[in-house]
């Protein structure tokens, strides 16, 4: 590889982070780089390693969801869950110092190297129905949205704790951030309509 085609690959790379935050090597194969480019960058301090095959610009100004992209990037296919959705959503002031992710019963675990994660698995409608798609730091990453966040988090009361659940319904139906028909199916969805129904009747009406 000639000084030109390098210094003209790094430039492809460079952009490449500057537009996505996080990028994996082969983002950067398909930009145009040979994947050497990324090794040499990094080795230099131009690119921070932050898990395996996961890179970042070195300097480059974060998001306080930056921990999502990094998890968005490492289970492609998960969705983020439970604490970090509320998080994300601003429905609880717990600071998870993991991110929780669905997976589907039958995926593979994801490695650990990188953003500590806390998988659930969630199965069939569960899974797939009010999944969102946010752009954060240029990257697509998927949350449950906040009726589904909040049927879940009474699925999974036992884990994150009714009293998260109990607030998270309390401030999501205070501001609105949802249709009671939307948190009722969801309800039916996690098979938790029964279990949510008092505490829904509690806070309307």
């Amino acid at each position: 590889m000639n000084r030109k085609a390098a210094e003209t690959m790094s430039g492809r790379v460079r952009r490449l982070a500057r537009s996505t935050g996080v990028f994996q090597v082969r983002d950067a194969v398909v930009a145009g780089a040979h994947p050497e480019v990324v090794r040499r960058l990094w080795k230099a301090g131009d690119l921070v390693r932050i898990g395996r095959g996961l890179y970042e610009l070195e300097g480059y100004n974060l998001t306080e969801h930056h921990s999502l992209v990094e998890a968005a990037h490492r289970v492609p296919r998960g969705v983020i869950c439970l604490l970090s959705a509320l998080r994300f959503h601003e429905l609880t002031t717990q600071q998870p110092f993991e991110v929780w992710i669905a997976i589907d019963p039958k995926a593979r675990l994801p490695k650990t190297e990188g953003v500590k994660l806390r998988v659930a698995r969630f199965s069939g409608p569960a899974l797939t129905e009010g999944a969102e798609s946010h752009v954060i730091e240029g990257t697509t990453v998927r949350v449950f949205s906040v009726a589904k966040t909040v049927a879940d988090c009474f699925k999974y009361r036992y884990k994150v704790g009714l009293d998260v659940a109990m607030e998270a319904l309390r401030e999501g139906w205070r501001e609105r951030r949802f249709k009671m028909d939307e948190l009722w199916h969801y309800a039916e969805v996690c098979r938790v309509a029964r279990v949510i129904r008092p505490y829904l009747e509690m806070e309307t009406f």
